[in-house]
């Protein structure tokens, strides 16, 4: 990966915006963090993420897919991941690609699959 690369983490939960700011500016990544879908949406005007990370409950139950839509409309390129408490169970009932996303990582998170898969995205 040449450069840092710039992540954007869109969770209306501040302890896991803190966290995952942590343990991805601690991997040499730029974090962008927002606490909603509209931040999220907002923020795509002025900035350029390499990947997404959006959970799925905010606002609304499916926010995030709402989200997902939006952004791959008028960025199709950035790779989106889903972030939640109900991914795997998400995964196993609905194609995560239906729904917008490129993958799906299951809150808690682990610190390392995330960082490795992200750097594995971000590669090709």
């Amino acid at each position: 990966m040449a450069g840092r690369k710039l992540i954007m983490v869109i969770d209306d939960d501040p302890d896991i915006l803190s966290s995952l700011r942590a343990v991805l500016e601690g991997e040499g990544f730029i974090v962008s963090t927002q606490l909603s879908a509209r931040e999220g949406i907002n923020a795509l005007a002025t900035i350029t993420p390499d990947l997404i990370l959006c959970d799925m409950m905010m606002e609304r139950i499916d926010s995030g897919t709402r989200v997902a839509d939006e952004i791959k409309l008028n960025h199709p390129s950035i790779p989106i991941y889903l972030l939640s408490s109900i991914g795997n169970a998400t995964a196993a009932n609905v194609s995560i690609e239906q729904l917008g996303f490129d993958g799906v990582f299951q809150k808690p998170v682990s610190p390392e699959a995330l960082v490795a898969s992200i750097r594995k995205t971000l590669e090709k």
